[in-house]
């Protein structure tokens, strides 16, 4: 099956908060997604591991994605080791994602930018011939690159080199992130409040949503980041 985007979090729900809306719109026009977690989130404070996989599970159904995996690394320690890099490798040659989408390059926490590393690094080397993988039936993959590899924007507040219009599917990001009611605001919660448990965290996935859709004039965005130079039919694309 194959996928035209493939969106990679460190965490169970990175890409939710990060490109959810992108993800949402593109399902309802046609594309088929898939989500990979690279961590079970087992170092969070709030919840365990078993609940993020529950939570995680609910938000692919808001999303619409058709596949999820988990490559279950160590979570606060990923590591650009060959054997992780082959991991995505065989992920990327199974679904061919014409697009890869990956957490930020400079971050709060130190696994998202060692994730974007990972992930971009695994999608060039993917390509390449020589490196033999096989699927989980022992059948040898065909080497794949995917078009574009773009990191979403996180915790800090970094310039996107472009900006989607997610006006359509505000809605959805949002009820896709609240799934993970163990990790966000919650007044009944007795638990050890964290940054992004407070309710000015949750409040500001959508106010800064409306911020990036403020520099597009419309009422919800996300931005993107990208190391390649963006192409055109016609300077008539261009919004």
């Amino acid at each position: 099956m194959k996928l035209d985007i493939l969106a990679f979090g460190a965490h169970p729900d990175d890409v939710e908060l990060g490109c959810g809306g992108t993800l949402h719109k593109s399902m309802i026009n046609g594309k088929r997604v898939g989500i990979v977690d690279l961590t079970r989130g087992e170092l969070g404070t709030r919840g365990d591991a078993d609940i993020r996989a529950n939570e995680s599970a609910n938000a692919a159904k808001i999303l619409g994605v058709s596949v999820r995996h988990n490559l279950e690394m160590q979570d606060g320690f990923i590591n650009n080791s060959k054997e992780n890099q082959f991991k995505v490798i065989e992920l990327i040659r199974k679904y061919q994602p014409k697009i890869v989408l990956c957490n930020s390059i400079d971050d709060r926490h130190p696994d998202h930018s060692k994730a974007s590393k990972l992930v971009r690094e695994s999608c060039y080397l993917s390509g390449l011939v020589k490196i033999i993988t096989s699927d989980e039936n022992g059948i040898v993959q065909n080497y794949w690159r995917p078009h574009a590899v773009y990191s979403y924007i996180q915790w800090k507040p970094l310039e996107p080199g472009f900006v989607v219009d997610i006006s359509s599917s505000i809605e959805f990001k949002m009820l896709s992130v609240k799934c993970y009611k163990s990790q966000f605001y919650n007044s009944k919660s007795s638990e050890v409040e964290t940054p992004i448990s407070t309710k000015n965290f949750i409040d500001s996935v959508r106010y800064r949503a409306a911020d990036l859709g403020r520099l597009i004039n419309v009422d919800y965005a996300e931005g993107f980041i990208t190391d390649r130079v963006i192409a055109v039919n016609s300077i008539f694309d261009l919004k």
